[in-house]
């Protein structure tokens, strides 16, 4: 299938066990715990723990958490939903009396309340064998003693050099010596691993009462956020059912809102209407059909989706085959539809793991703190760093998705399942911001139209339509670019890579998993 002109990576290959991270030590982090006999979910909480501390730009215990679980490869799937919720003094009418028409985004306001310990305790519950005591252990070490930072995470953390120099305490904590780390520094963060340890001793209420709690409530307030120690005490993690379509013989999961993955849903459902292998996989057919699709669910998912209490439309309609047709039926080849154009509010960062044991259990897990080093206020005390997750949210009265008190936003992060006859196939998900929805339907698409393998698929060429410009990267052929221009596409160059995949595929007839991880991040598959 290697016609196109990028040059990959291989496969990984194993048979017991396997894991994909955005990372290596996190990789190895959590084939470490499958070797003890840790079950995918012990994995999972384990490497993405980690990767906390050694990838603070993109996740952290400050941030949230979405999971897909399906215990040994073919039982029921639950969706966890482990994001947070607005101060429950938060609501649009304080906003907009004091002239903030949206939440600002290194802003006390932009902080809901982190989510992530708390869907570490619970899936842990339902799903692992080993504790915090054990699984934290990687993290504490790498924020007590120091880790070496990776070249994508350098990259990242130099674009946003402006930024952390002016947010709040972010100068003490990620800047050592008022500068932004190179690769091949060592960073310590000794605060952040005193509080791993408390809540490696003393579980999820270590983080959300007590004295960590009353250190992050005290630094929101401070700087001017409604946020108080009942907000941090009552949370909790949602355990739902997962939402699917079907696209070339394969069911296609996602969790329900508010997390975004009924979008890639319906991306989905449009493209089922197309017969891609028309096309060639990178074509100007292929990625004006991609962008058309995205348009439209990105649309629709603006306008409708929600917490789903707040929601005027259900997921169920917006995946009847019939819903937006008014929009699909026009879709043509020589041009662009004529569509209003919609902002999302946000674009941020995220990891994904996706792990799968000797007993198949298979956990596809995802957590972010929002935009890239998140609100850019790290906690007086404690070295957390509070994702700007509320940013999703609109000030827009009468919208499904406008703030208020106790309410959770509308997400970004997307954790996917593939499956066929009731077994999982692929766990996978593509990291990115806003990106997600498209780059999942851009990995599934390589796979089960072009017969790519995940490694394959993930390498692929990518672009994003986002706010009327087509983002592609430097590897689209310049005469597709051309093409896409003649359409009425606004193209523009995407500035560094855009968004990250990791993927893994399971053999059931062969007994076989093989791996997939992005080479636009600084991570690897591992398996044994």
């Amino acid at each position: 299938m290697r016609n196109f002109h990028f040059p990959g990576r291989s496969t990984v290959h194993a048979t017991n066990a396997m894991v994909a991270t955005s990372h290596p030590q996190a990789s190895l982090a959590a084939i470490e715990v499958l070797r003890e006999g840790g079950t995918a979910v012990d994995a999972a909480v384990a490497g993405s723990a980690l990767l906390g501390v050694i990838e603070p730009q993109s996740t952290g215990i400050g941030g949230d958490c979405f999971a897909l679980i399906q215990p040994r490869g073919e039982g029921k799937i639950v969706a966890y939903n482990g994001s947070g919720r607005a101060p429950k003094a938060a609501n649009a009418d304080w906003y907009l009396e004091r002239k903030i028409n949206s939440v600002p985004l290194t802003s006390a306001h932009a902080v809901s309340i982190p989510g992530v310990i708390d869907a570490f305790a619970t899936v842990l519950r339902d799903h692992g064998k080993f504790g915090f005591d054990r699984l934290l252990q990687p993290a504490i070490k790498a924020a007590e003693e120091g880790y070496v930072v990776a070249p994508r995470i350098a990259f990242d953390w130099k674009n946003q050099f402006e930024k952390l120099k002016a947010g709040t305490n972010t100068v003490r904590y990620l800047l050592p010596g008022g500068q932004p780390p190179v690769a091949g520094d060592v960073i310590r963060q000794v605060e952040l691993g005193k509080t791993l340890r408390a809540i490696a001793k003393d579980g999820r209420d270590a983080f959300y009462k007590g004295e960590i709690a009353e250190d992050m409530v005290e630094t929101l307030r401070g700087i001017g956020g409604l946020h108080t120690l009942d907000d941090f005490a009552a949370h909790t993690t949602e355990v739902t059912t997962p939402i699917g379509t079907m696209y070339k013989g394969y069911d296609v999961w996602q969790c329900p809102p508010n997390g975004p993955g009924v979008t890639a849903l319906l991306m989905l459902n449009i493209l089922s209407r197309f017969d891609l292998t028309k096309y060639a996989p990178v074509s100007i057919e292929r990625f004006h059909l991609e962008a058309e699709a995205a348009r439209i669910a990105y649309m629709n998912r603006e306008m409708h989706v929600a917490s789903p209490e707040h929601m005027k439309i259900n997921v169920a309609e917006m995946l009847e085959k019939g819903f937006a047709d008014e929009y699909i039926k026009k879709i043509r080849m020589d041009g662009m539809l004529d569509l209003p154009n919609v902002a999302p509010p946000m674009n941020p960062s995220t990891i994904y793991i996706t792990v799968v044991d000797k007993d198949r259990n298979v956990c596809s897990f995802i957590n972010s703190v929002a935009h890239s080093f998140g609100s850019a206020i790290v906690s007086n005390k404690t070295g957390v760093l509070f994702q700007n997750r509320a940013g999703g949210f609109r000030i827009q009265p009468g919208h499904p998705n406008c703030i208020e008190g106790g309410k959770r936003p509308l997400h970004t992060i997307m954790p996917g399942l593939l499956t066929k006859g009731g077994r999982s196939t692929m766990s996978y998900a593509v990291m990115g911001g806003q990106y997600q929805p498209t780059g999942q339907t851009h990995l599934l698409t390589n796979i089960l139209d072009y017969g790519c393998d995940v490694q394959e698929a993930i390498d692929m060429p990518r672009g994003l339509h986002y706010e009327g410009q087509y983002q592609l990267e430097d590897s689209v052929p310049a005469a597709i670019v051309e093409g896409l221009k003649k359409l009425g596409h606004k193209t523009t160059s995407v500035v560094g890579p855009l968004g990250g995949a990791q993927a893994i595929w399971i053999d059931w007839d062969k007994g076989t998993l093989t791996g997939g991880s992005d080479p636009r991040k600084d991570g690897c598959a591992l398996g044994y």
